[in-house]
């Protein structure tokens, strides 16, 4: 007998948030979701770790691949699921347990699909992007991610949110000259340098590329800053870590450029400029007849994806992705995160229908 409920998709979901699968502890619902999916007679499973890959063989003309990870952020007093009337209260329900149910259940249900479908259940996807289950599935087995095109189950409140923007984390160390702060005139305070640095961040002028129809909003925040002796020292050294996101219209190396160009005013020669961490951005790829089928026969409003995903991992190796799943994507992570019920069953009919009848 099934540890999972079957036939309602709401109770499904509750259950899922009931189990604990804080990033780097997805072994427990990797379990249940392997003794699921190797019931189902019509897919293939393979197991990578705490990664689960589930594919029909069909030999249709074109592959869909379905993907959610299905770690959690760390709970804030809201560990397991609470109902009330049709709301489902807990972490991870909008992000994305209610995804991962919704994949369980069309992987159950729709056993003659028009199109081969891979459904892909990773970890660690809310942590550093070295940890990514997605990366861990390509490093040992690649063939088992390719498809023709993807939809990550990431809340969108039944929307589609196209690509995705780029992000970037950049670490500005100013150089300065160590004096006695009673004498200050003697050396040079790299904190203050900091100041005018800052101000060009603080007055940037965000771009709002408009890519396929869609429109993207770049940002520019410091998001930590580093520096000091001791009370009575004039700073040498003082450091600014730089986020940007940036539209898929641009490569990483045109956004750093940007970004370079944009603080050189603020350097001297001796000041250095490090990329710490990037993600690409990712094109929409709604011209692809498989996204389109499901925006026209559904009605469905299509915006960009301002924040960065793993549409990214699939749009870099060629594959058409998008994000569309149930939840609000504006109180995920939050301690009052839920889901409603229909924006589940939706969410899962317009799928359904796309397995059904294909494009």
């Amino acid at each position: 007998m099934s540890a999972l409920p079957a036939g309602d998709l709401f109770a499904l979901t509750a259950a899922l948030v009931d189990i604990p699968s804080v990033s780097h502890h997805e072994q427990l619902i990797a379990d249940l979701l392997e003794e699921e999916l190797r019931g189902l007679a019509h897919l293939e499973v393979d197991r990578i770790g705490d990664n689960l890959i589930a594919r029909t063989r069909l030999d249709r003309e074109r592959r869909l691949v379905l993907g959610g990870h299905t770690d959690t952020v760390p709970p804030d007093g809201n560990a397991g699921a609470t109902i009330v009337d049709d709301r489902l209260f807990g972490v991870g329900a909008t992000d994305m347990k209610g995804g991962i149910a919704t994949m369980l259940e069309l992987a159950r249900t729709v056993t003659e699909p028009a199109v081969d479908v891979t459904y892909v259940f990773y970890a660690r996807e809310e942590v550093a992007v070295a940890h990514n289950g997605l990366r861990e599935i390509e490093a040992a087995r690649p063939e088992l991610l390719e498809g023709d095109v993807a939809l990550l189950g990431e809340p969108t409140l039944g929307a589609i949110e196209a690509g995705c923007q780029g992000t970037m984390r950049l670490e500005i160390t100013l150089v300065g000259a160590r004096a006695h702060t009673a004498r200050p005139w003697m050396g040079r305070n790299a904190i203050h340098r900091l100041a005018q640095v800052l101000t060009i961040v603080e007055t940037y002028e965000p771009r709002e590329p408009v890519v396929e129809g869609c429109a993207y909003r770049e940002s520019l925040q410091a998001v930590h800053v580093e520096g000091g002796v001791a009370g009575n020292v004039v700073p040498d050294r003082a450091m600014v870590r730089i986020n940007h996101r940036f539209a898929p219209d641009r490569t990483p190396e045109e956004a750093e450029t940007f970004v370079r160009d944009l603080l050189a005013p603020a350097l001297a020669e001796e000041d250095t400029m490090e990329v710490v961490d990037m993600s690409p951005a990712a094109t929409p790829g709604l011209g692809d007849p498989l996204l389109a089928a499901l925006v026209a026969r559904n009605g469905l409003e299509v915006r960009a994806k301002l924040g960065w995903t793993d549409v990214a991992f699939f749009s870099a190796r060629g594959v058409p992705a998008s994000n569309f799943g149930p939840g609000d994507p504006t109180i995920a992570h939050t301690a009052g995160e839920y889901l409603e019920r229909q924006w589940l069953n939706d969410t899962h009919a317009a799928l359904e229908d796309l397995l059904t009848n294909g494009a």
